[in-house]
């Protein structure tokens, strides 16, 4: 998951109210039911601790959620009565939470968020090509390309002149191709696409496969579609479920073969809290990864305003120059630090304790040292 968009909730001193809003649900009383549930999100932040105009400031937004059609979910962080960030969600979270605490409580936004692949799909057809944007919130084009439309169609003569005709019909294939391949290529790096679905027949979509440029082809796969026909959600969903458990897996792999120690002792690879505050500090994460729920995830920590302030006990905070610094959970507390030193973050939800970082939080370095 890329962090960037989460740079806003670090520019500015907290404590923070962070909302998780359920509105996967709809019926007739729905815009009542999102009031009410918005006015209980003030009480139970007013009862956190939170000042007045932060809790009303998230009721706020929540109300203005009454008559949305939001398919999902959507985050809402607050402070200084001012609501920072509304990320929509990629996931229902299936209840509305509401928290209040020192630092934004992130987290589950890597469950919630953060596996959302955006996928370009490309039509594929001897004439060219159509691009749509694909995702959990739904679809919009993305343009076409048109290739030379003639000659298209191939002849079934066996003379002379027929065969000539046959060599023009297939080389203005392979020229429609070519561009096919190039303007999904040019699409897929402007609109950052995670995952490119060829559809069409057999022929067109391997045709465009072969010509694309490595690192697109590297993230192409190919729908068994005739020309004209349309991408099935339900083939999508699988797509998309398909390229996060592969890319997930890549990332353990990687975590797993980094933390063993190189042949001259060092580890590119780390666990555990205390090794995770340590590297933090020194901007060494390239990859965060989480497991929810796990013992470590909800740890406390001791933070200050700067990112770099992190420490595992309190103590330890003066020599980093925050005398007096504040409880934060653990996950939150190194996604922040992740987030501003241009780290990525993953969620490995899906490992079980022997697969995942001990404790549930670990991270792959941006460079090796020496074990301690």
């Amino acid at each position: 998951m890329d962090l960037a968009f989460l740079q806003p909730l670090y520019e500015r001193p907290g404590p923070w109210a962070s909302v998780y809003a359920d509105t996967s649900h709809h019926t007739e009383s729905t815009a009542e039911e999102r009031v009410l549930i918005a006015q209980g999100v003030e009480r139970q932040l007013a009862e956190q601790g939170t000042d007045e105009r932060t809790a009303r400031a998230v009721r706020g937004a929540l109300e203005e959620l009454r008559h949305s059609a939001e398919p999902l979910g959507r985050a809402v962080f607050a402070t200084g009565g001012e609501v920072v960030l509304d990320p929509p969600l990629a996931a229902a979270p299936g209840a509305t939470t509401a928290t209040w605490a020192s630092l934004p409580h992130t987290a589950p936004l890597l469950d919630l968020a953060g596996e959302d692949p955006l996928c370009l799909v490309a039509y594929v057809d001897r004439r060219g090509a159509e691009f749509e944007l694909r995702g959990a919130r739904g679809s919009e084009q993305a343009g076409e390309v048109a290739g030379r439309q003639w000659p298209i169609h191939l002849t079934r003569s066996a003379d002379w002149s027929e065969r000539h005709f046959q060599f023009r019909v297939e080389d203005t294939w392979e020229h429609n191709a070519e561009q096919t391949a190039q303007a999904l290529a040019a699409q897929q790096e402007e609109v950052r696409a995670d995952l490119v679905v060829l559809v069409g027949d057999d022929r067109e979509r391997r045709s465009v496969h072969d010509k694309l440029p490595l690192p697109v082809r590297e993230i192409a796969v190919e729908a068994a579609h005739g020309a004209g026909s349309r991408l099935l959600h339900e083939e999508l969903e699988r797509l998309r479920i398909d390229h996060v458990r592969d890319r997930a897996a890549r990332d353990m792999e990687r975590f797993h073969a980094a933390r063993a120690p190189d042949e001259r002792g060092r580890l590119g690879a780390v666990e555990g809290v205390p090794a995770l505050v340590e590297v933090a500090r020194e901007h060494r994460i390239a990859e965060l990864l989480v497991r929810p729920g796990a013992p470590d995830a909800h740890r406390r920590v001791w933070v200050g305003e700067d990112p770099d302030q992190v420490a595992v006990r309190r103590t330890e905070s003066k020599p980093l120059g925050e005398p007096e610094p504040w409880p934060a959970r653990a996950d939150d507390a190194l996604l922040r630090s992740a987030a501003v030193t241009g780290a990525s973050a993953l969620s490995v939800a899906s490992a079980g304790p022997d697969d995942s970082p001990v404790g549930g939080l670990g991270a792959v370095l941006r460079w090796r040292e020496p074990a301690a």
